[in-house]
């Protein structure tokens, strides 16, 4: 799936964002480096400068251009924005008294898809990318967003919008606009649930250089009260036990497991805020956002026990036995922040990743531990150290990355098991989808890029343990292809053309796993340039494939496996090459990427899944993208340079490659090779799973090529 990026997720400087992972959904890399339990150090870097240039296939060479050269026909007159009018009169409003509000695409978890009731910047923008961060100032409103979004965006914001092009040269980070655009010693507003304390902090110090001050709203959301009540309610959805027979670990291993990790770092609680951790920590599965099978909470782990911060009305009866058994105790989603103060108030040396722990939090927590502090130096009479270690009195926290975001990157036997099974499941329903498709379209029936993603949903919910799709489907016909993190609507989408390419990227969530898959189709006569470019996307895929490294080696160092093939004609593609993915979880999940951003130092390790999928767009004309998950395996090799191990890729996706769109001439024998052995695994993988003109079909798409 286009991705981290992203997972996520934006940071409102630089675009970089708390998100653990990346890949076109997703858009940066995780802001820390990630080595488990020794490497704790913060890593930011802003990203948003580094020009992207594109040559197309056979066009003259072009750049991409700056947003000011590039944004709105100025004859598009502007007109009234009742939104935005609504949230600037609440700027003045006593208690407020701002000068600017940054509204960002997450939840209070950090998280890439989140409720509909959390969409605000959606609702204020009208852009509904996943990615994007929006500023409002008392006479001027933009947003960023990144390349994946850029024509998306174009479509869906209004004349009284500015749409800035993160990564495009020449485009200012937030930031710095509003240091630009603000008087000195103006008040910037933000909901502090809402940002990382990390991307607060880098926000409030960025600003600064202007004397501008960062307030926090703790107490309402501008944008909630200018939704009022056509804001959807808050999601509901029951809570599920995710059975130990796909979990692998039982739940009292691994809060064993967390609360080591405790003792070690001198912590006797930790925060967990990232859903996808918390889901995965307690064994459990929700249905509070679409794609990703998580449920809204808090959980708190201490040394002797665990909170979970829960709606109740979610919480059935099973759930509660599940989590009595693990000495779980539930509490009340909102009381989080009173819990948080009294942790502080016993003294509590509590475990916080300030990278995906909102500022709300951290804030509270540091307050509190103040407090304290001041209490117990009043109560020694000026002495603020304890006599007996040489401490100074009271908490003040331990600020290291989550011990989970790993520990969950690293699958066990059983979710590996349950991967490969869903996804020759999943295989077999588009096996039996494209057979369906080729057959409409040889008909010449009219069939809309919606019509062809409700198909696909339906042949997959017929298969065992289907429960969701994994994102929204992307199905693109010709230029809408080229718009990376397209969305087809009711409407307003086209109707696939069987004379242009067309780019389906879906995926689907099982009770024992999660897939996502990315294929590229003509169903006419592709010409030389699409076959030139589709064939260069192939070889990049499969020598990513292909790749075999030492271990230690983050996944950025892989990326111009996929990139080099383009590279020697000058194409690229404006995101990451993978994300990591969950197992019967979230489609994008960290620590691990595989990315040109090389920020993310996390070490691809056995176990992890990730994507391949290398693309090349041309705007307004075509998209191209080819993608399989895999999984990082031991290789072995006839040496072992420094006695160290040597990694190399399973892969997990077993689905035919249009070997139409193949240009022999541009592949070596052994990429005929790698295609031909791939679509043999492909027929005895998924065939016995299929029947009548599903297999011929798969038959006919597994047939070896020769190159002359």
């Amino acid at each position: 799936m286009h991705s981290v990026p992203s997972p996520a997720v934006m940071h409102p400087l630089s675009l970089a964002a708390s998100s653990r992972f990346l890949s076109h959904k997703l858009l940066f890399p995780n802001s820390f480096l990630s080595n488990f339990k020794t490497t704790h150090q913060r890593f930011h870097a802003n990203f948003t400068k580094i020009p992207i240039f594109i040559r197309n296939c056979t066009s003259p060479p072009v750049s991409a251009k700056p947003s000011s050269q590039v944004r709105w026909n100025r004859t598009k007159k502007s007109e009234p924005d009742e939104k935005l009018q609504a949230l600037r009169e609440l700027f003045t409003n006593p208690g407020i008294g701002i000068d600017a509000y940054i509204i960002p695409s997450q939840d209070a978890h950090q998280s890439e898809f989140i409720a509909e009731c959390y969409m605000r910047r959606a609702y204020i923008s009208g852009f509904t990318g996943s990615a994007g961060t929006a500023v409002v100032t008392k006479e001027k409103a933009a947003l960023w967003t990144d390349g994946r979004y850029f024509l998306q965006a174009e479509k869906q914001l209004n004349s009284n919008w500015i749409l800035m092009r993160a990564g495009n040269p020449g485009v200012p980070t937030t930031s710095e606009w509003l240091n630009d655009v603000l008087v000195p010693g103006a008040r910037v507003a933000i909901d502090p649930f809402l940002f990382s304390f990390d991307a607060a902090e880098e926000l409030k110090e960025a600003i600064a250089k202007k004397n501008h001050q960062l307030v926090y709203l703790y107490n309402s959301n501008l944008v909630d009260e200018t939704w009022k009540g056509s804001r959807p309610m808050p999601p509901n959805k029951p809570i599920r036990v995710h059975e130990l027979k796909y979990a692998g670990v039982d739940v009292a291993s691994k809060l064993s497991f967390l609360r080591s990790e405790l003792l070690d770092a001198g912590s006797s609680a930790i925060i967990i805020s990232m859903l996808d951790e918390i889901a995965w920590l307690l064994n459990l599965r929700g249905g509070d956002i679409p794609h990703s099978p998580v449920m809204y909470a808090y959980l708190i782990v201490e040394v002797d026990g665990a909170k979970l911060f829960v709606d109740n009305s979610k919480v059935t009866p099973e759930v509660l036995n599940h989590l009595k058994n693990a000495d779980v105790e539930l509490k009340p989603y909102d009381t989080i922040l009173s819990e948080i103060e009294s942790l502080a108030t016993k003294g509590a040396e509590l475990w916080l990743d300030t990278s995906s722990v909102n500022a709300a939090i951290v804030n509270t927590y540091k307050s509190a531990c103040d407090r304290h502090f001041e209490i117990h130096a009043s109560d020694c009479k000026g002495n603020l150290y304890n006599g007996s270690n040489g401490q100074s009195w009271g908490p003040s926290g331990v600020y290291r990355a989550s011990p989970i975001s790993l520990a969950k990157a690293v699958k066990n036997p059983a979710e590996l098991e349950g991967m490969h099974n869903s996804h020759l499941r999943d295989a077999a329903a588009l096996a039996q989808f494209w057979v369906w498709l080729e057959e409409e379209i040889d008909k010449d029936v009219k069939l809309t890029e919606v019509d062809v993603a409700d198909k696909l949903l339906e042949f997959r919910s017929k298969q065992a343990g289907f429960i969701d799709t994994s994102f929204d489907t992307i199905s693109g016909s010709g230029a809408n292809g080229a718009i990376i993190h397209y969305k087809p609507e009711p409407g307003s989408c086209s109707v696939v053309d069987p004379k242009k390419l067309f780019l389906l990227d879906s995926g689907a969530q099982y009770v024992d796993g999660t897939t996502d898959i990315t294929r590229t189709v003509h169903f006419g006569e592709p010409t030389a340039r699409e076959k030139e470019c589709f064939t260069r996307v192939l070889q990049g895929h499969i020598a990513l494939d292909q790749a075999v490294f030492p271990e230690n080696t983050p996944g950025f160092v892989l990326d111009a496996f996929a990139r080099s093939s383009l590279w020697k004609i000058g194409l690229d593609y404006r995101h990451g090459t993978g994300h990591g993915v969950g197992a019967a979880l979230n489609v994008h999940e960290g620590p691990q990427s595989i990315s040109f951003r090389y920020g993310n130092m996390t070490p691809l390790q056995k176990g992890m899944i990730v994507s391949n999928e290398p693309g090349y767009y041309e705007d307004h004309a075509f998209g191209i993208r080819i993608e399989n998950l895999l999984c990082v395996k031991e290789v072995d090799t006839p040496n072992r340079y420094g006695g160290i191990e040597y990694l190399g890729f399973e892969k997990l996706t077993f689905v035919p490659i249009q070997t139409k769109l193949v240009d022999l001439s541009l592949l070596s024998v052994a990429d005929v090779d790698w295609l031909n052995n791939y679509h043999s695994q492909v027929w005895e993988k998924v065939s016995p799973l299929l029947d009548g003109s599903a297999q011929e079909w798969l038959w006919n798409n597994t047939q070896p090529l020769v190159k002359q």
